[in-house]
């Protein structure tokens, strides 16, 4: 398996005047980008960092942060991004979690790095000085590193703990990207959106595989409907992979025309599930060649691919070319004790994967958790069909036990988003004395419904009575997290407040 800085030197070598990477105004070839590179990796070697060396990173999606990303790959440095969002003692945290010896920042974190305790020991560049080191010249870099380096390690978002370090070496990481080309079908001179952030995993896989196929990275600094409509017409980009939350956002835009978006034929998504009306939204106004619903997650890129995600609404699919997949009984820690078909377990992954991580960084106490015998627990929950297609009901923890009947959020989510009024919705458990938990939906409403007006829709969908909300709460927006991943945790805990309407039987 090759190291990625050989991987990016092969697509230099066979691609050099094709276009590599855009940002406003700055357009380069794979050529005058290496170029580039090699000034800025010149520049790191003369700061004192040393192959193995962990980098802190807290940038948007600009081209001085994918610079210092492929940099590091050449370099052997542990690429270890933060969200741009991240206070001082996330980045104290960062630092001193992962050896950090150097940090990198642009005006966004500026004043979250000055105000940083463990910052201040360590050498510090921003952006612009980024910038300014790749105007010089400097002779082409050769690659350091190898395929068992470590090349990467992402943050879990850590909503129920502190976060998670998930190292991943070169040849995981060169792994996932060619798998998400080949799941994907891109042809070579794609066109990508880099909307997703590179402090997260469908981020850096876009990077990653873009530069497998001679394609183009759009860079888009932070999302922003009108801006990622403007480049995606201007810029002929020809596939997507978001989040639902912002495809949601994109069609439900007022600037939004199919029109506009002709270009894309391949539409990717993950991180979260789609409810059924956006994805009928989208399949009608795309009209994609290829819509992929990608389940996976920061530790093992791919767990499972459904190449034609509108044909059965909900379907993760099947195992990717890298994994082997399983369904286990719930609370159960043996890989061996599956799951009938149609009941709900826990999913669970081969670590054998060509993708995987290979365990938790200095957490024992989260591989304690979720290793066992050669597979990953991904603490989501599922069951298979007789067909042998994956769908993914939630997290376990997510799971909402009422009157001694388990209800999947993501089911009732579903339904009630083919309510042509409602925009968008959320649905938890919340503690009642009788039941344990009864079913609660947030609703963010397009027009003039009523509670009753959705309670009633769910009885005619057939939705059973059980599931049914039992309350029904209208909300100005749903709390959800930078990249889009929705927040039930603040819903939960009554931290998010909203206007209330009497609960309804």
């Amino acid at each position: 398996m090759l190291d990625l800085g050989t991987s990016f030197l092969a697509s230099v070598e066979r691609d050099p005047d094709a276009l590599a990477i855009v940002d406003g105004e700055m357009r380069l070839s794979y050529r005058q980008w290496y170029d580039k590179i090699s000034a800025l990796a010149a520049a790191l070697r003369e700061t004192g960092l040393q192959r193995g060396d962990h980098v802190l990173t807290a940038m948007q999606n600009r081209w001085e942060n994918a610079s210092l990303h492929w940099a590091c790959q050449f370099l052997g440095l542990v690429v270890t991004p933060l969200n741009w969002r991240a206070k001082a003692d996330e980045i104290d945290f960062g630092i001193e979690d992962a050896d950090a010896k150097a940090v990198f920042y642009e005006a966004s974190t500026e004043e979250a790095v000055r105000l940083s305790r463990l910052a201040q020991d360590l050498p510090q560049l921003s952006a612009e000085a980024l910038a300014d080191i790749m105007t010089g010249k400097a002779p082409d870099v050769v690659p350091v590193a190898d395929a068992a380096d470590w090349s990467l390690m992402l943050y879990t978002s850590g909503t129920t703990s502190k976060p998670k370090g998930v190292p991943r070496r070169h040849r995981a990481e060169r792994a996932g990207a060619v798998a998400h080309v080949a799941q994907n079908l891109y042809r070579h001179g794609e066109r990508t959106l880099g909307i997703m952030p590179l402090y997260h995993t469908m981020g850096v896989r876009s990077l990653i595989a873009s530069s497998l196929i001679g394609g183009t990275f759009v860079c888009l600094p932070r999302f922003d409907v009108a801006k990622a409509l403007a480049l995606i017409e201007k810029e002929k980009i020809t596939n997507l992979y978001l989040v639902p939350t912002l495809y949601h956002d994109l069609v439900h835009h007022e600037a939004f025309s199919p029109e506009r978006v002709a270009s894309v034929t391949k539409l990717g998504y993950a991180g979260a599930s789609m409810t059924d009306g956006l994805l009928k939204r989208l399949d009608q106004t795309f009209r994609p060649e290829l819509f992929v619903n990608h389940y996976g997650s920061s530790e093992i890129y791919t767990f499972t691919i459904e190449q034609t995600a509108t044909a059965k609404p909900g379907s993760a699919g099947r195992a990717g070319i890298n994994q082997t997949i399983r369904v286990v009984k719930l609370g159960s820690r043996n890989p061996d004790e599956r799951a009938e078909v149609g009941e709900e377990g826990e999913i669970i992954a081969l670590m054998k994967s060509d993708e995987a991580f290979e365990g938790y960084w200095k957490r024992p106490d989260a591989d304690a958790k979720a290793l066992h015998g050669g597979w990953y627990f991904t603490g989501d929950t599922g069951f298979v069909d007789m067909d042998g297609d994956l769908f993914v009901t939630g997290r376990a923890d997510d799971m909402i036990i009422t009157g001694g009947e388990n209800v999947s959020p993501v089911e009732v989510e579903s339904c009630l988003s083919l309510h042509e009024g409602v925009a968008e919705v959320a649905v938890v458990g919340l503690p009642d004395e009788r039941w344990g938990k009864i079913v609660v939906a947030f609703v963010k409403r397009r027009g003039d419904i009523t509670a009753e007006d959705l309670d009633r829709h769910c009885r005619d969908s057939g939705l059973a009575n059980f599931r049914r909300p039992r309350r029904i709460v209208f909300v100005e927006a749903i709390p959800k997290s930078p990249v889009g991943k929705l927040l039930r945790r603040l819903l939960v805990a009554g931290e998010y407040t909203a206007e209330r309407i009497p609960e309804h039987q």
